[in-house]
């Protein structure tokens, strides 16, 4: 008997389990592995969902686009924060995490065969959606510097090309895309007919000189941009499954058909809560940004300690640092070495497509998910456990 789809085997094992079983084997094992925020969803709003949850009819199947209030909070963050006026242009979707609108908008759009242009180092659940949905990943490579190579996506787009992906700030690079780059992107996807796919997931996060810029924000761009937006890493709200996208309103009855046959809604407790969060404004979360760039700083000045051995753009935006280290021979051993004499997990580059782990060996570390001295910790072992495997 066939055990699964060829679909499905095409799809390779996600990383994020691989380490976190490691880490679980090794007690005490500093994990700067997972993408997650180290903060929880403001408190006065956690505070504020029973009295709201005692309404009966919350709990009967709710609108497949959303909850008003929380779709309301969401048309005015996007007008204020984002440049983007929904009305009469777009549709939101509330979904469960960024990652379901992202599947969801694959299916609505693609056919097996269609080909999603992925800017890589890619961000894998991405990559694993499309070959799920039958569709083919075209990977192009960016800079040195991890910004854009639009010429590259451009000579990458063919007869069978749906959509281009980009992902600012970027996982896992921290890049933060340049706005003329997106504007190119942005025109070259409209010049040929396609979509793109703006995946905003961490628009909070930039640092420094840096700002987020929204391409369906583009005058005429809402007609082939779907942006990707998600409440688990700006309200540390991971666990709780809420994300949304705002999409042409061409494809309301595409996505609709998706969204209720998989979903049906989001869970009503989380778009209450993320409801409540969006009503505190973005000053909820900049102290938190605030004390991330403080880490940022910290981690880059710690990692100058291994020298030659270690390269990585200072970029400004998401919590991750990509490094270059010098090539090895079994990636997933470096870390599993890590881990055993180290007690210290980061996610390697190869995970991302950069699978050449010959000529170089590249890992993402994430700086957001604990405080600021484990965090030190963690890439004091992490610098220790580079040196002893190199031999520095």
């Amino acid at each position: 008997m066939k055990i699964a789809s060829d679909r499905i085997e095409r799809v390779d094992t996600p990383i994020i389990p691989t380490i976190a079983a490691m880490v679980r084997a090794t007690p005490g094992t500093i994990s700067l592995g997972q993408g997650v925020v180290s903060y929880g969803p403001p408190p006065q709003a956690v505070a504020a969902l029973p009295a709201m949850m005692a309404d009966a009819a919350l709990n009967k199947y709710q609108a497949v686009t959303g909850i008003a209030p929380l779709v309301g909070e969401i048309a005015r963050k996007l007008r204020e924060v984002n440049g983007i006026e929904v009305a009469g242009r777009s549709e939101i979707m509330v979904t469960a995490g960024s990652n379901s609108a992202f599947l969801t908008a694959v299916l609505a759009v693609a056919d097996p065969g269609d080909e999603f242009i992925l800017p890589m180092p890619y961000y894998f659940n991405q990559e694993m959606a499309v070959r799920m949905c039958g569709c083919v990943p075209v990977p192009v490579p960016v800079r040195e510097d991890w910004q854009l190579d639009v010429d590259a996506i451009e000579r990458a787009i063919g007869p069978r090309t749906r959509a281009i992906v980009t992902v600012s700030p970027n996982n896992p690079t921290g890049a933060v895309y340049g706005e003329a780059d997106l504007r190119r992107v942005n025109a070259l996807a409209a010049e040929r007919g396609l979509y793109h796919f703006a995946d905003e997931a961490y628009e909070p996060f930039v640092y420094g000189e840096a700002r987020h810029f929204s391409p369906a924000s583009i005058p005429g761009a809402q007609a082939h941009t779907l942006s990707f937006h998600s409440f688990s890493k700006s309200h540390g709200m991971a666990s709780w499954r809420i994300g949304y996208v705002v999409y042409p309103l061409a494809l309301s009855d595409a996505m609709n058909k998706v969204q209720d046959t998989n979903l049906i809604c989001a869970p009503v407790v989380s778009q209450l809560l993320a409801a409540e969060a969006l009503k505190m404004g973005p000053g909820v979360v900049a102290p938190r940004i605030a004390e991330l760039a403080r880490v940022r700083s910290a981690v880059h000045e710690a990692l100058g300690a291994l020298g030659d051995l270690v390269s990585f753009p200072r970029t400004e935006g998401a919590f991750y640092v990509l490094m270059k280290l010098p090539g090895v021979t079994d990636a997933l051993a470096f870390n599993r070495a890590m881990v055993e004499r180290h007690k210290v997990a980061t996610i390697p580059g190869f995970a991302f497509g950069l699978t050449d782990t010959a000529s170089a060996n590249y890992q993402r570390l994430s700086y957001g998910a604990l405080d600021a001295a484990t965090v030190a910790e963690g890439v004091q072992r992490f610098v220790a456990a580079v040196r002893d495997w190199y031999r520095a």
